[in-house]
């Protein structure tokens, strides 16, 4: 007999019931935090497991792809997706300490990766340019690798656990709010494409060194702001992007401003803006 969780409850209230009737606390756009904790304090109290991907099993479903992005919030470089199709015993990946990326360090990150690779179903990862960021703004480019991601899987998931969005694909689909924090497929696909990105940014600081592209990953950093306005954006700089659409002038700000606010909420924005910890 199958013990269901605080997410199990989420998962069946918000596919049972049409989205008025369920209770505010399942239907938010993003949680409450409690008052005087931190957001990362919060997100470590937060139990990774396999209790989504149970509830789904419970009603039917076999192949279930776990789907997250990274680098929404980054000024450089492209936006990353994975998707990964777990095993059913994931009991060695929730040992090693499995979770949302930005919660481990490089080296956690590093290992899970190759054993997320070993160990997995299937696995891919995609991603989508500054420019195609900039012509079709960076919810839609997420949401554009995101489905990539899962259209290069070498099996045919029939339902898809994502982070806190929907994407266009005709599999069935879960939006879990913070779930790269509670589904261990949605996490596994976070490390992926984390680890993916982050080497691409490795790279690409030897070709740019001006920007300390290494550390800060293409984050908005006082150290990229002000590299910036020193040297100016690079041709893989996200011009819709406030920080470096100032460098374009007055228009190209304002125009970049109002893009962020019909996207984003604020708290989400500054969500996005978080540094990971470690390298």
């Amino acid at each position: 007999m199958l013990s269901f969780s605080y997410t199990e409850a989420a998962f069946r209230l918000t596919k049972e019931l049409p989205m008025e009737d369920v209770p505010l606390p399942f239907r938010r756009k993003r949680p409450l935090i409690p008052h005087g904790q931190s957001k990362q304090k919060m997100l470590r109290q937060l139990v990774c497991s396999d209790a989504p991907e149970q509830a789904l099993r419970y009603h039917g479903f076999v192949c279930i792809a776990g789907v997250d992005e990274v680098g929404r919030g980054a000024l450089f470089g492209p936006v990353v997706a994975g998707a990964v199709v777990l095993p059913l015993k994931t009991a060695r990946l929730q040992r090693l300490g499995l979770r949302d990326s930005k919660q481990l360090t490089r080296e956690e990150r590093e290992r899970l990766d190759g054993e997320i690779r070993r160990c997995a179903v299937a696995y891919a990862v995609a991603e989508v340019d500054a420019e195609t960021i900039d012509r079709i703004n960076i919810y839609q480019a997420s949401r554009l690798a995101m489905r990539l991601a899962v259209d290069a899987l070498n099996c045919a998931p029939d339902h898809l656990l994502i982070d806190a969005m929907l994407i266009d694909h005709t599999c069935a689909q879960t939006r879990l709010i913070y779930g790269d924090s509670l589904s261990v497929s949605i996490a596994a696909a976070s490390v992926i494409a984390k680890v993916h990105r982050d080497a691409q940014l490795r790279e690409w600081d030897a070709v740019h060194p001006s920007y300390g592209l290494a550390s800060h990953k293409g984050y908005a950093t006082p150290e990229h702001r002000k590299a910036l306005e020193e040297h100016g954006p690079t041709p893989l700089h996200r011009r819709s992007f406030a920080p470096v659409a100032k460098c374009y002038g007055d228009d190209a700000l304002e125009q970049a401003v109002a893009t962020t606010a019909m996207l984003f909420d604020e708290a989400e924005f500054e969500e996005e803006m978080e540094i990971c910890p470690g390298d």
